[in-house]
Formats: structure tokens, C-alpha cells, sequence
């Protein structure tokens, strides 16, 4: 599914027109990033929790020369899914 069909699906099961729909995603999305941006998390009980873990600086290779390289350190974002989405999909 996209967000084009998420939107399609949402608008239909919440009897929203499309343009109310794509705003309450568009929305929804923008709390999550902005919430993660702060490192904060977001957690949404029966369906899971986004938050963001740090990643350390490590070593790599160039796939093409085989070079060593550094990567920098980062935040990225995680999600773990809740009891209610695991029990959804078993």
C-alpha cells in the first residue's frame, strides 16, 4: 500500500473526503517528525511506539574501490510494534 492508497483507505473508512483525509495524514506524519526531531518518541497504545536511537560512528568500505571510509555518527529513527499489531498479524 502507498500513501495515495492509505489516503484512499482512510477517506472510505472514516467517511472523509480525500482532501480531509491526506490532511489528517499529512498531519500525523508532521507530529511524528517533529516529535523525533525533538528526541522525543511517540507511542500509540495497540498499534506501537516510534522513537529514535542513536547510532555510533563506525568504519566502512566503498562497495566500488574496497576503501576504507568513516561514517558519521547519527540518529535514526526506530519503531516497535505493539502487542495489538503483533496479535493482528499471528
Amino acid at each position: 500500500m502507498n500513501k495515495a492508497e492509505l489516503i484512499e483507505y482512510i477517506a472510505e473508512q472514516a467517511d472523509l473526503s480525500k482532501l480531509s483525509a491526506t490532511r489528517a495524514l499529512e498531519a500525523m506524519i508532521g507530529a511524528v517528525q517533529t516529535t523525533l526531531k525533538d528526541s522525543g518518541s511517540v507511542a500509540i497504545v495497540g498499534f506501537g511506539t516510534f522513537a529514535v536511537t542513536k547510532r555510533a560512528a563506525r568504519e566502512g568500505r566503498n562497495p566500488r574501490t574496497g576503501a576504507a571510509i568513516k561514517i558519521k555518527a547519527a540518529k535514526v529513527p526506530k519503531f516497535r510494534p505493539g502487542k495489538g499489531l503483533k496479535d493482528a498479524l499471528n
